[in-house]
């Protein structure tokens, strides 16, 4: 048996045939676009996501043994806004992930309703990416739109509606909503009736494992797999790419160098820090996990190289490289604004320290170092809730440069574990699959036998003694700009 596992990203879908021993049989990728309507809004096309992943399956089956397909899952962006109206047509566009409009939204959902009773309804507060500060703005700025919604949707968990005819999510999923009980594993009828929504509005809740159903019989027809290819309902992206790392059981810790950045620490137990700059979320093994998520990762790199510098050689600009931590230039990499652990919006990308003789390979540098450092930030946070972390596993597009991977190492002072397959999300949603068609008893199982370590990146003590006066440096200046932040940048 065969499983596909899809990653419903920002910038693209990524679809991967795996055999039931976790070959990897072939991989195909399909983009499309996103729209930026306003400073600091993101937006899609459902639509969108539909045609490109339909187009991406029938060049991923061919030239395969389509009859040998048994299971699909997915991996997906989150908190995108997907809404339907009375004939599952969707609305407007999908209010995305990195979408910084719901400000006062996020403002009146901490301050008026009030964090402490946010984390009791949700085990979170509200962050700008979240759905249900989204459906607040749209409940405000567009009436017309949300009268006329009917059911409340995950951009994954569209997609999986449109193979299969169910209106399903996971907790996974479903945590970064802001609407479920993530403790209970329920929606919050509190938060629904803050938002002005019915229960009946929200999809129905799955393990990630856990089949919704099978293929719609024109869906199987048209890729010439069989009618009763099970559907299984997947998971966030991140908790998607932790499944397909094997971080899954307890106190394991996966960092994603994506579009954005996580810092994801898996859990037996339910876990929420106490100042909630990290997530509680559920866990796609059936457990739990805590994550930091800066909105700019590799796009940061990506925007320096291409949008700065012009180049595509990303391999090449690093090869200039040489002497690390001692840079004494600094990048703030908040080109989106940032959710953990600011939750600041207004945030804003910015280079700190340059002189006449600071380099190209200075500013470089500057910009993988600071990712590294952002996404220590959620480090600290978790440490400092006596959580202990030995070493962590690495996955995402920037995980393939060798040097970001050292500079990782050595600003964490861990170990970084790099998996023999690093395909995130998308390997994470083809296990899943597998796991809901029997082949494996569970997640924990799948993991075990499937996930390899081939690579370990050790710190080196000197290096990662220069980073930490490095990151203390670092760890000021957001604190010292917030204020202009948000006078100059603010809603």
């Amino acid at each position: 048996m065969n499983f596909i596992g899809i990653d419903l990203g920002t910038s693209a879908v990524k679809l991967l045939l795996m055999s039931e021993s976790g070959e990897i049989l072939k991989i195909v990728s399909r983009e499309y676009p996103i729209f930026f309507p306003k400073a600091g809004w993101s937006e899609q096309r459902p639509e969108d996501w539909y045609e490109q992943s339909m187009a991406g399956l029938e060049e991923l089956l061919q030239g395969q043994d389509r009859s040998q397909v048994a299971g699909i899952s997915f991996g997906g962006q989150m908190h995108g806004l997907v809404i339907l109206d009375e004939c599952d047509r969707v609305i407007r566009p999908a209010i995305l992930w990195n979408d910084g409009r719901t400000g006062a939204e996020c403002e009146y959902l901490n301050q008026v309703i009030g964090k402490e009773t946010l984390s009791k309804y949700t085990a979170n507060i509200a962050f700008a990416g979240f759905t249900a500060p989204k459906l607040l703005w749209l409940k405000k700025n567009e009436p017309e739109n949300f009268q006329r919604i009917k059911k409340i949707m995950l951009p994954k968990d569209y997609l999986a509606y449109r193979l299969t005819g169910v209106h399903s999510t996971d907790y996974s999923d479903a945590s970064g909503m802001l609407l479920l009980d993530v403790k209970h594993k329920k929606w919050s009828k509190e938060m629904c009736e803050i938002c002005g929504i019915s229960e009946d509005m929200l999809p129905r809740l799955f393990e990630s494992y856990e089949a919704i159903g099978c293929v719609k019989p024109e869906i199987a027809d048209r890729l010439k797999i069989g009618r009763d290819v099970v559907v299984a309902a997947g998971a966030g992206d991140n908790a998607a790419a932790a499944v397909g790392t094997g971080t899954v059981g307890d106190s394991q810790c996966n960092l994603s160098l994506g579009t954005s950045g996580t810092l994801f620490i898996s859990s037996e137990n339910f876990l929420v820090d106490s100042h909630n700059a990290l997530h509680a979320f559920a866990h796609a093994d059936g457990h739990f996990h805590l994550m930091g998520c800066m909105l700019s990762a590799a796009s940061c790199n990506k925007w320096w190289m291409e949008d700065i510098l012009s180049t595509q050689d990303f391999g090449g600009e690093q090869a200039g490289i040489g002497k690390l931590g001692e840079n004494k230039v600094f990048f703030l990499p908040y080109l989106m604004g940032e959710r953990s652990p600011h939750n600041d919006p207004s945030a804003r990308g910015a280079f700190i320290g340059m002189s006449m003789d600071t380099t190209r390979a200075d500013m470089t540098q500057a910009v993988l170092e600071g990712v590294a450092f952002a996404l220590r930030d959620s480090f600290e946070v978790a440490e400092s809730q006596g959580i202990g972390i030995a070493s962590t596993k690495i996955c995402g597009g920037g995980a393939k440069s060798p040097l970001w991977k050292k500079i990782i190492a050595n600003v964490f002072n861990i170990p970084v574990q790099v998996p023999a397959v690093e395909e995130g999300p998308s390997m994470g949603g083809a296990m899943l699959a597998a796991v809901a068609r029997g082949v494996y008893e569970s997640v924990e199982d799948a993991a075990a036998k499937i996930v390899k370590v081939v690579d370990e990146v050790q710190p080196e003590p000197a290096l990662a003694a220069a980073y930490e006066e490095k990151y203390r440096q670092f760890a000021k200046l957001y604190p010292a700009l917030k204020k202009s932040y948000s006078e100059i940048y603010g809603a």
